[in-house]
């Protein structure tokens, strides 16, 4: 993925800004939705009418001025006439400051029906986009999330839609009308006045957005910096609270905090030279209108004194080029957030530059699952090139039998059933389920017959119905419950005092691990595949807690073909056959009694977690060394 932003100095980084500019315009126009294009349509002529309004509104102003400065009927007037000359003179400029008046109500009436207008069509792009990114991020690949942080992972798209946000307010409705009402004001002073003072207006203009555009790009590197020490510090912050209770059992809150100030320090140095460098912008921005103001009017002052031009010709050119400047005040920061929001909106969108690594072949047909036999033939994979870690690696699960994998740590058993899900493809080899190659069926139907019940369960931060139906969003509240039942989960649920609308908090943690196996195993029955994967489903619980669980995963088991990634031997002695791994190959394969028959690698695994087993349950009972060995032998 290309880096967060390049330097300012790169000559195609303006290239990669109209990139991501046409990447945009299509959600501004979209397609099937003419109601959305007509509001786009409708929106832009109010803009140009807007902008025609208040380009006239000086006029009005002008014309009263040069009323009023007309003077009164002379003294040898008789009175009649006097009397209707300052008659005249109030009913003139009356109506003029009337019309004034309504036109700003009117460029005001315009200019909030044209944002009212747009709303739909930037709300729906930004939901469009939002969703589009949502998706294909979980479209991606399991290497590409386990490589990402995903604190900076969340910043990154949030910054990315509030960027689409802020480029549609303002590009639009600031940028884009004050470049229409520089043109329109250039147009006015070489009609009305002559062409020096549209060339005096053009450069005032020219040099101040020159002078703004270069001091912004200059400050965007400080603002780039600034961004990534806030998505280092807010990475850091939520990676943190995620393990809480991780720093409260090392008793690490200061480190903790000392990690979280360091990242912040970093952002503050970055903000307070941003800051400086907005104050130096925005006073060299102040000089510039005091100067470019300060000479056309002088210029008009000239032409008045030579006769040239009236008193309401001079004020003109003072409120048009002061009306003017009000947007292009602003140019200075709506341009750096312009230029930041088309930085943040390059990242989200190469997110969706990003390939998805695993994809369905094209007419993939979708998986049609029988009796469940699942085949693994010459599999070899690697995470890494270099280092390689399933070796020729081929066994059969017939339908309905449980085949049990277990090895020590990094023999790949746990690579398996993420082959099996196809969360990988292989190097070389194939895996079928009822002889279809599961790399030419849909992954959707593929996950869909297969059913998980993982080592760490973690939930997600809702109620335990929904969690439960997780495992099919349609189920009914009283499927919920019967899939409870058969966990042996129901009378726990019960017993709180929001029953299945208790919520189980951050990942599950205000429920016990046995608890999580169980709303984990609910689900799963909920979802009811044909094929099961028990991946280390019972390693982390006691032994009391683990017999339960293992009792449930049994039950769910029946008539399913069922794959067990093991760690404790005592779990999948009543497996219908055996592998054990070792440096990504089968080393060993058969049942529970043959293995330890042959006296190998299983059988000194069996000896080892028997001998633990032991030690475990004298140090509880404390009875003397070698008492209830038997007993135990038997129970393992």
């Amino acid at each position: 993925m290309r880096a967060f932003a390049a330097g300012a100095e790169d000559p195609d980084w303006p290239e990669n800004h109209w990139k991501t500019l046409r990447t945009m315009l299509p959600y501004l126009w979209p397609q099937g939705l003419p109601g959305l294009r007509l509001r786009v349509v409708l929106a832009m002529i109010l803009l140009l009418i807007s902008k025609l309004i208040i380009v006239y509104v000086p006029f009005l102003y002008k014309a009263a001025v040069d009323s009023l400065s007309g003077g009164v009927a002379g003294e040898g007037a008789d009175i009649a006439t006097r009397v209707a000359r300052h008659i005249d003179l109030l009913a003139v400029p009356l109506a003029l400051i009337v019309a004034y008046g309504v036109a700003r109500a009117l460029h005001q009436i315009f200019a909030q029906g044209r944002d009212a207008i747009f709303a739909d069509v930037g709300q729906h792009a930004m939901r469009q986009v939002a969703l589009k990114t949502f998706q294909h991020v979980h479209g991606l690949s399991l290497r590409f999330h386990l490589e990402r942080r995903t604190g900076g992972l969340s910043r990154t798209i949030d910054r990315g839609i509030k960027g689409i946000d802020f480029l549609l307010r303002f590009t639009l409705f600031n940028i884009a009308p004050t470049l229409i009402e520089i043109l329109l004001v250039a147009g006015v002073m070489l009609y009305v006045f002559d062409i020096w003072f549209m060339l005096a207006t053009l450069a005032i203009v020219a040099f101040y957005v020159w002078f703004t555009f270069k001091v912004t790009e200059w400050r965007t590197r400080h603002r780039r910096i600034m961004n990534d020490r806030d998505t280092e510090a807010n990475t850091k912050a939520i990676d943190s609270l995620l393990n809480f209770e991780t720093v409260k059992y090392f008793n690490n809150e200061a480190h903790e905090s000392a990690r979280y100030d360091q990242a912040l320090a970093g952002y503050q140095k970055a903000a307070v030279t941003t800051q400086k460098s907005l104050a130096f912008l925005n006073g060299g921005q102040g000089i510039i209108i005091a100067i470019g103001l300060a000479l056309v009017m002088l210029m008009a002052a000239n032409g008045v004194i030579a006769g040239r031009l009236t008193l309401g010709d001079f004020v003109l050119v003072n409120a048009m080029l002061i009306q003017l400047f009000v947007p292009l005040n602003l140019l200075g920061s709506v341009y750096r957030e312009i230029k930041q929001s088309l930085i943040d909106m390059e990242t989200m969108f190469n997110l969706l530059d990003e390939p998805a690594e695993i994809k369905d072949v094209p007419g993939a047909a979708a998986l049609v699952v029988g009796a469940g036999e699942i085949r693994f033939d010459h599999v070899c994979f690697s995470y890494e090139r270099e280092r390689p870690i399933l070796k020729d690696v081929s066994f059969t699960v017939p339908p309905g039998r449980k085949l049990a994998i277990v090895g020590p740590s990094g023999a790949g058993k746990s690579t398996i059933s993420r082959l099996l899900f196809r969360f990988y493809d292989l190097d070389a080899g194939s895996i079928t389920i009822d002889g279809q190659d599961i790399a030419k069926v849909t992954q959707r139907s593929l996950r869909a017959a297969i059913g998980m019940v993982p080592q760490d369960t973690v939930l997600f931060n809702d109620t335990i119905r929904y969690n439960i139906r997780y495992g099919r969003p349609d189920a009914s509240d009283a499927e919920v419950a019967e899939a409870a039942r058969h966990a042996h989960i129901a009378e726990f649920i019960d017993s709180l005092p929001k029953g299945y609308d208790a919520r189980v908090g951050e990942r599950g943690l205000k429920l016990s691990g046995g608890e999580k196996q169980r709303v984990a195993i609910a689900r799963t029955l909920l979802k009811s595949p044909r094929i099961l994967v028990l991946d280390e489903a019972t390693s982390a619980l006691d032994t009391h807690t683990e017999r339960e669980i293992q009792a449930s995963l049994s039950e769910i088991a029946e008539g399913r073909t069922t794959l067990v990634i093991a760690h404790r031997l005592s779990t999948i002695v009543d497996a219908d056959e055996i592998l054990v791994l070792a440096a990504g190959r089968i080393a060993e394969r058969g049942t529970h009694a043959s293995l330890l028959a042959r006296n190998g690698a299983y059988a000194d695994l069996w000896r080892r977690q028997l001998d633990e087993s032991v030690a475990a349950e004298e140090a509880l009972t404390d009875r003397p060394p070698g008492e209830g060995s038997a007993v135990l032998a038997g129970e393992i």
